[in-house]
């Protein structure tokens, strides 16, 4: 009684002090702010503007009664209690609590978790400052006014337990409407609460339809493993008797982290066989700085990757590699396994076994200045055949051909600026190495090899500032290049594919393999012009060509680069901050016959966004090329409205007049629902491959889980 008393001036203390806040030593006693204070015997009556703090709870009423005896608070309202740091308010016309905040009843009230999930109900009772009873209530995300009374989706149940430790909703005898229309009823349903990132149970479900498969449902189950791991089992049923399930585990340590995604399927695509695929990745941080990265990429057949929309990838590629870059070299170790899905690709006569390794360190040598670069490289390949090439069938294509090389390398690299503004570049560099070839007998089994080269170049940039605030910069580059031609003629397996771009236009050697390097004396020559206007605007135009001393036929099967001087190089691009990107890049010859072209295109509105390339490639044997190839692709996104929005992903061949795949995407959101539709066709086919439509839906109830509602659109309500 004594102690109840004693409370009770304390508090009446607290109040005296008009819209003062105080501190209080013991974590039981409420403070309480009010514009008035009366004491009426065991009574304590606060009125006006009324607050109350208890721990990280607090109330805000009309009028609050303190009574001594019972140490119980008697709350008219309207009034708002926020609790847990702000994680769950509560709104409601009157309250009886203790004097801790922690435990009591609400009538007429609504809770409202994270402004996102409300749940209005008769009663709320609060159970020692965790729980949340409500009763008869009615459980919504979306809006409800004058225009949408009736909100599109919402759950009532006769009970609803809110548990802020775990963060999770409890609903019993549930049903979900939508529309106002009843369409599932629940004995027991649980919902994560708004902000909680990881709660094992169900994930939203989606509906996939294909002309293969017919309709399916997938219901992904998510399960917590530990603070660090978790599981999600996806069982995928479709009406074509698929049997899939599919699965992802994640797990983060200290040091990285791996992700495993797989899927195990019984269909009547292939009846009785068992169908799978397993993809696998992950990081992890070594000691002195080293990183290890892998990746696992296996599937059973060809076709299942694309069958079930898993990937695109028609060559699986699974490697292991430890790491360390820095500013002045890197260290690097790695093995990589190959696998072809390709039609006409035997995984046989592929290399399927990779190994790279190698040492780079960049200094500053004492005498000569500039730069310098030490490499120490090696590389090997493996395939499975073990049949020589010249030991096959005339009509075989089987190749067992392996090698192995080890290479030391040595770069160097001065510039200085000279009178005018030229700019003077130095460079030299000599490559030794030995390889070791396995099963091709047009080749000696062992080979060793050198290679230098030397180059001067000359830029001239001039600059002009203009008037308005931007500028113009022509920029001649003349670099004169001699390198050794006297190497030995080795496979040519890594150097298949060759480039010319503005990136290599003075490059000492062009080809990206240790198999073969670029020889004789040649002229690299170049003009760039660029413009810049004041408000940001910028266009790049660079022209070049390559002449050289004499055709030693090292390009042969490369157009643009063959002969006694090369193709035609000019490359555009275009800038207009917050609107366009374009750039296109063409290579061709002096009758204007070109052996490639290709535009890449962003256009950026308020609503749309719209990025196309197209691509035009020479047919060319040589390099796999048997026909010319001539293909559009463009992706779009469109705003419709608040709520709508479009999207396009379109690809179509030009030599083939037919499309190559499409999609097209539909997004509704609002403040509580997101509906994503796609439907999309795959044209290309082949015998393990065919022709697939593709159907999707899916939905989305807005307020559960991490993210809350912040910043969706706001639905049909205006006020």
């Amino acid at each position: 009684m004594r102690g109840r008393f004693l409370r009770a001036i304390a508090l009446g203390l607290c109040l005296a002090l008009p819209q003062a806040l105080l501190a209080q030593d013991s974590a039981d006693l409420a403070t309480l702010v009010a514009d008035r204070v009366d004491l009426r015997g065991d009574l304590l009556v606060a009125s006006g503007s009324v607050e109350v703090f208890a721990g990280t709870d607090r109330l805000r009423a009309t009028r609050v009664t303190y009574n001594a005896q019972t140490g119980a608070l008697e709350i008219d309202g309207p009034l708002v209690l926020t609790t847990d740091d702000g994680q769950s308010t509560i709104y409601a016309d009157a309250a009886n609590l203790s004097d801790s905040l922690r435990e009591g009843i609400l009538r007429s009230a609504r809770l409202v978790l994270e402004d996102s999930l409300q749940i209005a109900a008769t009663e709320i009772e609060r159970i020692d400052g965790r729980y949340t009873r409500l009763n008869n209530t009615v459980a919504s995300t979306c809006q409800v006014c004058a225009e949408r009374p009736v909100p599109l989706w919402q759950i009532r149940a006769a009970e609803v337990i809110h548990d802020a430790q775990a963060q999770q909703v409890y609903f019993r005898d549930a049903r979900f409407e939508v529309a106002g229309v009843p369409v599932l009823w629940l004995p027991q349903l649980r919902f994560p609460g708004p902000g909680l990132e990881r709660s094992t149970g169900f994930l939203s479900p989606s509906i996939r339809s294909t002309n293969a498969l017919g309709v399916g449902i997938k219901i992904p189950y998510f399960i917590t493993l530990g603070d660090h791991a978790d599981l999600t089992l996806t069982p995928y049923l479709s009406a074509a008797s698929t049997r899939t399930l599919e699965a992802r585990y994640r797990h983060a340590f200290a040091s990285g982290g791996i992700e495993v995604n797989a899927a195990f399927t019984r269909d009547d695509i292939r009846s009785g066989d068992t169908r799978s695929y397993l993809f696998a990745e992950g990081t992890f941080a070594l000691k002195r700085g080293y990183r290890l990265t892998f990746d696992v990429e296996a599937v059973s057949d060809r076709g299942y990757l694309l069958d079930y929309a898993y990937s695109e990838k028609d060559r699986l590629d699974s490697a292991i590699e430890v790491a360390r870059y820095g500013r002045d070299g890197f260290t690097f170790a790695g093995l990589t396994a190959y696998r072809t899905l390709r039609e006409g690709e035997s995984n046989d006569t592929q290399p399927t076994i990779l190994l790279d390794a190698g040492i780079e360190r960049r200094f500053q040598p004492a005498v000569l200045g500039g730069t310098a670069t030490a490499r120490l490289m090696t590389h090997g390949h493996y395939r499975r055949s073990d049949l020589d090439i010249d030991s096959a069938d005339a009509d075989s294509v089987v190749d067992g051909r392996d090698i192995f090389r080890i290479e030391a390398a040595l770069d160097w690299r001065r510039d200085w600026i000279l009178g005018r503004g030229l700019l003077l570049e130095a460079e030299t560099a000599v490559n030794v190495s030995h390889t070791r070839i396995a099963q091709d007998a047009a080749f000696p089994s062992s080979v060793s090899q050198s290679w230098g080269a030397a180059a001067m170049t000359l830029r001239w940039p001039l600059m002009r500032r203009m008037q308005t605030g931007g500028s113009f910069l022509l920029e001649p580059i003349a670099q004169l290049v001699w390198s050794d031609d006297s190497s030995e003629t080795l496979p040519r397996d890594e150097s298949t594919l060759l480039e010319f771009d503005e990136a290599n236009l003075t490059a000492l050697d062009r080809f990206p393999g240790g198999d073969v390097f670029e020889a004789g004396a040649r002229a690299n020559l170049g003009l760039r012009m660029a413009h810049q206007t004041g408000a940001g605007y910028r266009w790049d135009l660079t022209l070049a060509r390559i002449w050289r001393e004499q055709d030693l036929g090292q390009f042969a099967g490369t157009p643009a680069l063959a002969g006694d001087s090369s193709h035609w190089l000019a490359s555009l691009s275009l800038d207009m901050p917050g609107k366009l990107n374009l750039r296109n890049r063409a290579l061709f010859d002096e009758s204007y016959r070109f052996a490639s072209n290709s535009l890449r295109m962003d256009w950026q509105q308020e609503d749309l966004s719209l990025a196309g390339t197209y691509l035009w490639l020479r047919a060319n044997p040589a390099e796999d090329l048997p026909d010319d190839i001539s293909e559009l692709s463009l992706d779009a996104e469109y705003r419709i409205d608040e709520n709508w929005a479009a999207s396009l992903d379109y690809r179509f061949d030009f030599q083939q007049s037919r499309a190559a795949s499409a999609e097209l995407g539909l997004a509704y959101t609002n403040d509580c629902i997101v509906v994503d539709l796609s439907l999309s066709r795959r044209f290309t086919s082949s015998t393990t491959v065919l022709p697939t439509t593709d159907l999707g839906v899916e939905v989305r109830l807005m307020g559960f889980g991490k993210g809350g509602s912040g910043g969706r659109p706001t639905g049909a309500c205006t006020g």
